[in-house]
């Protein structure tokens, strides 16, 4: 009789890890990330390369990766610039051939964008620009954008530093490192960013690569926080959700599920 009782111990306990570990594997199996993320070889959800590379199951994976120019065709990027109107200075501005330029001299980006990634980032360019419209902030050269508190990257004598290119870039603080990062001394020249397209986009990337991006993959919400956080929490409702909508655009365009946390 005891030989039973423990046997029957032993197979309950048996049973219980078997189903423990079957679990387990099936978490590891259907890892369930968000749309936006991928699902690594081992079962977790990330964005980098060691979820989104080799071994990746779902999601945003590199090895389906198509090249920038495979998703930013030129008949999207006709579809928007063709809602600008005639008058825009953006609309002679802003090419395909110069965003194109751009993205191919930031390696990291060419290297891991996604559909997904291209529909947030256009969502914001266009925005802010009113479809390409706009190189320069519309009423922003009012004032010269520099925080004279700001002794990393003082301002030049008679220099604004108000928003322009694709992200309107803005503040003295913006302007000294992505100058830096480009190999430009954008303190002492802050126009040239408003001068030449591949320029713009170039510093459009930067500031995407170094702040949304970072935090894309926590929902397209996430992204608005980093470039324009005085329009969420009742700030600008308006502007959020017609960011929201070119971000839902473009995913429907681009084949892609938007995700969730689309607000901020």
């Amino acid at each position: 009789m005891a030989l039973i009782k423990v046997s029957s111990i032993f197979l309950v306990y048996l049973f219980g890890f078997y189903s423990q570990t079957a679990a387990q594997s099936s978490q590891i199996l259907y890892c369930g990330c968000s749309p936006i993320l991928c699902c690594s070889q081992l079962g977790y959800c990330g964005i980098t390369d060691a979820y989104c590379g080799s071994g990746c199951r779902s999601g945003p994976c590199r090895r389906s990766r198509d090249p920038v120019d495979k998703i930013v065709t030129q008949q999207f990027f006709n579809d928007i610039i063709s809602k600008a109107s005639h008058g825009c200075d953006g609309k002679r501005f802003y090419t395909r051939e110069s965003f194109l330029e751009a993205a191919n001299a930031t390696f990291d980006f060419t290297s891991s964008v996604t559909r997904l990634e291209i529909a947030a980032m256009f969502a914001h360019f266009t925005y802010v620009t009113e479809d390409f419209c706009h190189i320069e902030a519309v009423n922003g050269t009012s004032g010269d954008y520099c925080d004279d508190n700001n002794k990393q990257y003082p301002c030049a004598p008679g220099k604004s530093y108000h928003g322009r290119g694709p992200l309107q870039l803005s503040w003295n603080y913006n302007y000294g490192p992505c100058g830096q990062g480009l190999g430009l001394d954008l303190l002492r020249q802050p126009e040239l960013v408003g001068s030449n397209a591949t320029l713009a986009f170039k510093t459009g990337l930067w500031f995407w690569m170094n702040y949304a991006r970072p935090v894309l993959s926590q929902g397209f919400g996430a992204t608005i926080i980093a470039i324009s956080g005085d329009d969420c929490h009742g700030g600008n409702s308006g502007a959020v959700d017609a960011r929201i909508e070119q971000y839902r655009d473009y995913c429907k365009q681009l084949g892609v599920d938007p995700g969730v946390n689309l607000r901020c």
